[in-house]
């Protein structure tokens, strides 16, 4: 997934003046997440675009908007929605999440958010605002997310492991763990990123609990799980 982008079943992404390029994790949340087939989502923190092109591929009769802060990411994101057939429902808006204040509330918000919090900052300022919670720390996108999320609405994020443990701190009392997933490398890798979707109401079942293996772990291939999961994506394995 370098150089100049990386092409999909039924788009391209060009992500070559973009900080942060196309990457597993975005295309796991992308994939994964639940999302309703009418109505509004939100991709924060969109970078190349890529969360909100599979939304509105995923979604055919819903509206996307997506927001991020970085101007050439924005650019560039637009151009990608440009080059699709869904660039009809997907907006793309320069703006913080902080001072987003759309006329409605969205079903679905979704979002591959920063999360180095305490780590050595790297030179690259761009790539900092693009790792780094400084832009957008996790108690900022819970407020965020409540203030913008319709009441039977869904929030989806993917985090390292240690770093979920510190959103759901962030988030205790306030959003609710409706499903997750242990994301692991490989069978005996540990869990390297979980997804979580959480409500702003506590839900009436139970949470799901659920493990995705990328590698087979024997001969290195994906896994028929994660081979199921992006296969309306992905060009071959």
């Amino acid at each position: 997934m370098g150089g100049g982008g990386f092409t999909f079943k039924q788009f391209h992404i060009d992500h070559s003046r973009c900080a942060m390029k196309v990457g597993t994790d975005g295309v796991l949340i992308g994939a994964w997440c639940r999302l309703p087939q009418t109505g509004r989502i939100l991709d924060v923190g969109t970078g190349t675009g890529l969360i909100a092109i599979m939304a509105a591929q995923r979604a055919p009769q819903a509206s996307v908007t997506a927001i991020d802060i970085d101007a050439a990411c924005v650019a560039q994101a637009r151009d990608n929605v440009a080059a699709t057939p869904w660039d009809g429902r997907i907006e793309v808006v320069e703006s913080p999440l902080q001072d987003f204040f759309p006329q409605e509330r969205f079903d679905a918000i979704v979002s591959n958010p920063p999360y180095f919090e305490e780590s050595l900052l790297p030179p690259d300022e761009r790539r900092t605002t693009a790792r780094h919670t400084c832009s957008l720390r996790f108690g900022e996108l819970v407020d965020g997310v409540l203030r913008l999320l319709a009441d039977d609405g869904r929030f989806s994020l993917i985090l390292p492991a240690a770093e979920s443990e510190r959103f759901l701190a962030a988030a205790h009392g306030r959003l609710f763990t409706v499903r997750r997933c242990e994301v692991w490398t490989t069978p005996a890798s540990g869990v390297r990123r979980v997804m979580m979707e959480l409500a702003a109401r506590p839900p009436h079942e139970v949470s799901q609990q659920e493990r995705l293996v990328i590698e087979d772990g024997c001969q290195m291939r994906y896994s028929a799980e994660y081979r199921a999961l992006t296969r309306d994506f992905y060009l071959k394995f």
